[in-house]
């Protein structure tokens, strides 16, 4: 038997259509439309902004000045702290800020606040440095009361943020103790993106002396920056700093107002989002087995809810990759620091820095 197959031959359709001489153009035409129709929606790429703060632990350069008792951080003092001990110093905190930009979310910051800064020459290594140098930060430093001369500063890239203003606030410890002195708060007023922007940068007093009139100083620091923030209602504010206070205590979540709702956050609190993090066992620096969060950016509600071509919370984290955590033994886990004792070693800072991130 022999079979027959039947060849069928398909022809598309479209072979014996006529198609129109513009139909090329129409198509592109209907495509350009439809790009267009999607400026408004989630497909088009939003810009996210990092904001970073950092104490850098005796961030001193290596020449005495002035009246300040700076003596432990020169050749002659207590650390022998030469201009090599200074050039690694330099280049281990701006390693940090060129990480952020090589590791997570991979976004160099846009602002910077810091703590236990000397000098003007500080900044001025660091952002003229191999590190920072191609990211054109510019800056503000305090030249503040404190007896060692540790300052803070802000740093800002030029594509990123313009700079309007800047003013430093005094603390006034007098009714606490007459000879007392601390770092003034920063208060820096600018364009971020396209958002106006009031940021203030703070190291408040410590805690070296565990006792009721600290904790007076910090409450005090706290009803300082309260009125100015006050001052500015309904504005776009970010607060910034070394508070040595944790998330949950008086001056934080009290004067200042800070919750870690952001929900419930209006025009009289402060969205906190490292209460959380606090609560969860994690902290930015140790000491006697204890970890605290004393650094902490909180900002207000206009910058807290997503508002059509303005800013808002994406989201935070503390900063600590590998390189920054210490693995020596009873020293685990901790920052990397970089002085132990009377000694200048290979570290970092005894605080890990901290970071939160806005997006458009």
């Amino acid at each position: 038997m022999v079979k027959i197959v039947k060849k069928i031959i398909l022809v598309p359709v479209w072979k014996n259509l006529k198609i129109p001489k513009h139909f090329g153009i129409l198509l592109l035409l209907f495509a350009l439309l439809i790009v267009a129709g999607c400026k408004d929606n989630q497909f088009i790429e939003r810009q996210q902004v990092a904001i970073s703060f950092y104490n850098c632990e005796n961030f001193f350069d290596y020449v005495h000045t002035g009246n300040y008792n700076d003596y432990d951080f020169t050749p002659s003092g207590k650390y022998q702290y030469f201009r090599k001990e200074y050039e690694r110093k330099l280049h281990n905190i701006n390693t940090v800020f060129q990480s952020m930009g090589d590791h997570g979310k991979k976004i160099f910051p846009a602002i910077i606040g810091l703590a236990e800064v000397e000098s003007r020459m500080v900044i001025d290594d660091m952002i003229g440095h191999a590190e920072l140098r191609r990211l054109n930060y510019h800056y503000v430093i305090t030249d503040g009361p404190d007896p060692r001369g540790i300052n803070i500063a802000f740093l800002y890239r030029a594509e990123q943020f313009t700079l309007i203003s800047s003013e430093t606030i005094p603390i006034d410890l007098s009714s606490v103790n007459k000879n007392s002195k601390t770092r003034d708060i920063l208060h820096i007023y600018g364009v971020l993106l396209k958002d106006t922007v009031h940021i203030f940068v703070n190291h408040w007093p410590s805690r070296r002396e565990e006792s009721e009139e600290s904790e007076t100083k910090r409450k005090i620091a706290a009803e300082t920056l309260e009125k100015h923030i006050s001052a500015i209602p309904n504005g776009r504010i970010i607060v910034m700093g070394d508070f040595n206070d944790n998330p949950d205590n008086r001056s934080i979540s009290g004067v200042l107002k800070g919750s870690e709702d952001i929900r419930s956050t209006d025009q009289n609190t402060l969205y906190n989002p490292f209460l959380t993090f606090y609560e969860s066992g994690m902290g930015t620096e140790k000491f006697d087995d204890n970890w605290n969060l004393f650094d902490q950016i909180m900002i207000s509600r206009p910058l807290t809810h997503a508002t059509k071509n303005h800013l808002h919370y994406e989201s935070a984290e503390i900063y600590k990759p590998d390189f920054l955590i210490s693995h020596k033994k009873d020293h685990e886990g901790e920052p990397l620091r970089s002085t132990i004792g009377p000694h200048c070693v290979n570290g970092y800072s005894d605080h890990f820095p901290v970071l939160l991130y806005l997006e458009d």
